[in-house]
């Protein structure tokens, strides 16, 4: 799809959106983005977010880099009131790449460094860092682990994807799933990666459910054995028992948050004529997908994921991210695009069907829990005019808080700048052109894993892009 987006104010927006019959509003008045909100009993300064953007720049052991430093306090002068920090492994096994962040005690000094020099940042920059929360998020990759694949159950539409663990081969059918006991194990190590967390002063933690990954697979094991698998009690029993043991162990000293899938769609793989995204063939009923209707699963269902928020909130679980899709295969869904990651499909729909989808999700999930604070996604691809379209949803109920990814590694000042001019600068906005993502998954010639930022809009990342493989 060629550059979809040729908008110059808010009507030309406006009217492509009624022009296609998306309900997505824009109010042109700030003010209310930058209202506080309670989570968990704790007060965010304003409703604006960071969604957990990595950079494959941590130490072989874990430990945040300089590059980590200097995002984290670019992010933390930026002026959104709640960073939502990136992926961290809770296990060396669960790493999505070799550079990724992991909560383990040996790492807990300079975790802590990180969560002071974020604060400060944001102290220095606005005098005050006490309505400021930060979080981590907790992860295993799963399928995705850098070194061997761990897969809750066998698919027929995912075991054909490529996998890192394996150099890029599909799962074999005869390949293990993750057992009953080390299930059990990584709960413990979810416990003790949010001890190390509190002790290293985040305000929170996301116990990560999204985007194909372990925990969000396993919401899907319908198909598993044992204790985990098979009914909706079994398929949720692995984050009961992580929320539940965090909550009962630190209480009140850390709040829990959940980046959590509402819909993970059915895979795409390239089509070889238009060169689009195209549904992989599935049978019916499809049981192979979290959220997704059984008998259409490119509509979406609901009902189990408001059911795991209704139990989660009653453990005390605070606030929630909602996404959808897999960035592995169905990107267009969960970052609306104009240029696809190198090597991999076209968008099949126009960006804006992907952002009101995500508007409209979340709205959904919003209005059945209002007392539980909803964090937004799907709100980068519209550039300067995503703040516009936050306070629109903030302003009719639709969502509690809202939240970028991109842009914050293309404009970690958005915030601010909203404040201070009414508007975003079109100079300093995400393209929605991929290259963060490129980076994400790339190696130097010399085989070192490439850190990811925005090199259109930071100079400090256009010499990494040179060394691309």
């Amino acid at each position: 799809m060629k550059n979809a987006f040729t908008y110059k104010n808010l009507e030309d927006i406006a009217g492509d959106c009624k022009k296609r019959g998306l309900p997505i509003r824009f109010e042109k008045h700030l003010d209310i983005l930058y209202e506080p909100v309670e989570v968990g009993g704790r007060k965010a300064g304003n409703r604006l977010a960071i969604h957990p953007m990595e950079g494959s720049d941590a130490s072989a052991d874990g430990k945040p880099g300089e590059l980590t430093f200097r995002r984290w306090k670019r992010f933390g002068s930026g002026g959104a009131k709640i960073i939502w920090g990136e992926a961290a492994a809770v296990a060396p096994e669960g790493r999505s790449n070799p550079h990724q962040l992991m909560m383990r005690k040996e790492n807990s000094a300079e975790l802590a460094e990180l969560v002071k020099q974020t604060r400060h940042a944001h102290r220095e920059k606005f005098g005050i860092a006490a309505d400021l929360l930060i979080g981590i998020q907790l992860t295993h990759a799963g399928r995705q682990c850098s070194e061997k694949p761990f897969i809750a159950f066998h698919s027929p539409v995912h075991d054909s994807f490529g996998v890192p663990g394996l150099k890029g081969k599909p799962i074999p059918a005869d390949y293990p799933i993750a057992s009953d006991d080390y299930l059990k194990s990584l709960e413990d190590a979810y416990l003790e990666a949010a001890r190390v967390a509190k002790d290293a002063g985040f305000d929170f933690v996301d116990i990560k459910q999204c985007h194909s990954y372990l925990p969000n697979e396993l919401l899907a094991a319908r198909s598993r054995p044992g204790d985990y698998g098979g009914s909706l009690k079994n398929r949720r029993r692995f984050i009961f028992n992580v929320v539940r043991r965090i909550r009962e162990t630190l209480g009140d000293e850390i709040l829990v948050a959940s980046r959590l899938n509402v819909y993970d769609g059915v895979p795409h793989k390239k089509d070889s004529k238009t060169g689009e995204g195209a549904p992989v063939a599935y049978e019916i009923p499809y049981v192979w997908g979290w959220g997704a209707d059984q008998r259409n699963p490119q509509k979406e269902d609901l009902s189990e994921p408001k059911k795991l928020v209704e139990a989660l909130s009653s453990l005390g679980v605070a606030m929630f991210s909602i996404s959808v899709g897999s960035p592995y295969w169905s990107p267009h869904l969960v970052r609306p695009f104009n240029k696809p990651v190198t090597g991999e499909y076209l968008s099949p729909e126009h960006p804006l069907v992907g952002v009101y989808r995500h508007f409209r999700l979340t709205d959904e999930m919003q209005r059945a829990f209002p007392i539980v604070p909803m964090l937004g996604a799907g709100y980068s691809w519209l550039r300067q005019f995503l703040l516009n379209a936050a306070a629109a949803n903030i302003a009719e109920g639709g969502v509690a808080i809202a939240g970028v990814g991109r842009t914050a590694f293309a404009y970690p000042d958005f915030a601010a700048d909203g404040r201070e001019r009414g508007t975003l600068n079109s100079r300093k906005v995400c393209l929605a052109d991929s290259m963060c993502s490129n980076m994400l998954r790339a190696w130097t010639d010399a085989g070192e894993k490439v850190p990811a930022g925005c090199p259109v809009r930071d100079s400090k990342y256009k010499p990494f892009c040179k060394e691309l493989k």
